[in-house]
């Protein structure tokens, strides 16, 4: 369904499950970057009342994961470690169009979007099917469902928003570029990593 390339070693589990205060911190993160960027696209692009409404829906949404997964960080003792850069974002927004129309922006903001929320499905999946601490892994599972639809929510605005963008061979660029990406990734302690 997501289309990914390269799908991720369930040994990376494995590495995550060896430091789970720092996977876990990681993860926070992400949860916020991701409420950030749909408070962006919306900041950008309140002319779409169906986006505003919808993306404000998952920015809330990706703010009360945040807040979960700050609760399974103090329940088990752990202290949230400082927020810190993402290469793999990092390397996805370099790759996104800037420089042509406004639709163009838009669009790709949106696939971008989609791709990161695509790769977080996969990689909570991984997490829930090969982690033995089963709390977590039913936290994983529960998340990679939601993320799937935000996923599908952020690739059928871009479908809905084209006003100059062919959006599947954008985005088979996207998942092209990702497939290439993702190898150099996978060997640390982080959602992306």
């Amino acid at each position: 369904m997501l289309g990914l390339k390269l799908l991720t070693d369930p040994r990376w589990a494995n590495i995550a499950e060896s430091n789970l205060e720092e996977i876990l911190s990681d993860h926070a993160w992400c949860e916020q970057k991701a409420a950030s960027n749909a408070i962006t696209l919306i900041t950008q692009n309140s002319e779409h009342q169906d986006l505003v409404d919808e993306l404000t829906a998952i920015a809330i949404e990706e703010m009360q994961h945040f807040q979960m997964v700050i609760n399974i960080i103090k329940e088990r003792g752990y202290t949230l470690s400082r927020e810190r850069k993402d290469d793999y974002v990092g390397r996805l927004v370099k790759f996104s169009k800037k420089d042509g129309s406004r639709n163009q922006a838009f669009i790709d903001r949106l696939l971008f979007a989609a791709m990161i929320e695509a790769r977080s499905c996969e990689r909570f999946r991984v997490l829930s099917l090969n982690i033995k601490d089963k709390e977590l892994a039913k936290f994983y599972h529960e998340l990679m469902v939601s993320e799937a639809g935000h996923y599908t929510t952020f690739l059928n605005f871009a479908r809905k928003y084209s006003t100059d963008v062919d959006v599947e061979k954008r985005w088979k660029e996207w998942l092209d570029f990702e497939g290439e990406l993702i190898q150099s990734f996978g060997t640390k302690e982080a959602i992306h990593g």
